[in-house]
């Protein structure tokens, strides 16, 4: 939580007083709880991480636990972390085998929103790597793609996984 009024001379804690996740965000001082964000403070946790287990995250899984699901391309895997039953947005690792290309393609009823996580792949003549973070809206046409090694993404699309 952030206290506009703190100065730095008063130390607070607040109900709900988990980190800001803003960017720009960075710790005060090493071994501290307190966090800059811009000028402002903010307090993390004062809770048990146990606690916040049961109390922040309702739902949890772990990759190791899931199966590979062939994807809708040949070359494709995907492992479906969540699924939002009221939007029917997922969110998933994506395989795209070394050498295969995707065709351009649209998701007519998802934005997607992908950060590479391994590999290389290329598109329009640029490569991006470990790192890179995509951005297609609903209804858009992207790729070509052309995984030069094995990529593997976390992609999140806010509805129904749908290709044309």
């Amino acid at each position: 939580m952030i206290d506009p009024h703190n100065n730095g001379d008063q130390t607070k804690k607040h109900k709900y007083s988990c980190e800001d996740f803003a960017g720009n965000t960075r710790r005060t001082h090493p071994g501290t709880n307190t966090m800059l964000v811009g000028r402002l403070r903010t307090w993390s946790c004062i809770f048990r991480v146990s606690a916040l287990d049961k109390a922040m995250f309702p739902y949890v899984t772990l990759a190791k636990d899931k199966s590979w699901q062939p994807g809708p391309y040949d070359g494709v895997e995907l492992l479906v972390l969540h699924k939002n039953e009221m939007t029917g947005g997922v969110t998933i690792l994506r395989k795209f085998r070394a050498g295969l290309t995707v065709p351009a393609h649209i998701h007519p009823l998802a934005n997607e929103y992908c950060y590479v996580l391994s590999g290389e792949w290329e598109e329009s003549g640029a490569v991006y790597t470990t790192g890179a973070f995509f951005f297609a809206p609903k209804g858009v046409k992207h790729g070509p793609h052309h995984a030069k090694t094995e990529v593997i993404s976390l992609t999140v699309f806010d509805g129904p996984l749908t290709v044309e």
